[in-house]
């Protein structure tokens, strides 16, 4: 695969590594629960709590990854646009947009078939 240049090529890739239902839905939680632990962690001043928020939102997603995705995560060749486009999967799943976005670029699971003859 060609190196990706933009986010706006990396996002259809993103969601194209995150089709397994389960696999959103752990990084869902692990997202929430990082975001949590940093405002509460923030909020109360027991910085200390900084500490699990890597460990929750990567715990999740990693898991995701390996046992239900069974793929590599984007995080490793692309950190930054991954972080991005995990906080945009967490808020399209919260207010119910995302099933759309998955329609519209032709993301299913489990994935379609391709037809041999063509």
């Amino acid at each position: 695969m060609p190196a990706i240049v933009s986010f706006a090529a990396f996002w259809p890739y993103y969601l194209g590594e995150h089709a397994h239902p389960w696999c959103r839905r752990l990084h869902f939680i692990g997202t929430t629960l990082a975001l949590g632990a940093l405002l509460t962690a923030l909020g109360s001043g027991r910085l200390g709590l900084l500490v699990a928020v890597p460990l929750l939102g990567y715990g999740f997603a990693w898991v995701a990854h390996f046992l239900v995705e069974k793929n590599r995560p984007a995080t490793f060749t692309y950190p930054l646009w991954s972080l991005r486009g995990d906080a945009i999967l967490w808020w399209k799943m919260l207010t119910l947009r995302l099933d759309p976005e998955l329609e519209r670029l032709g993301i299913t699971w489990p994935p379609a078939r391709r037809s041999s003859l063509t």
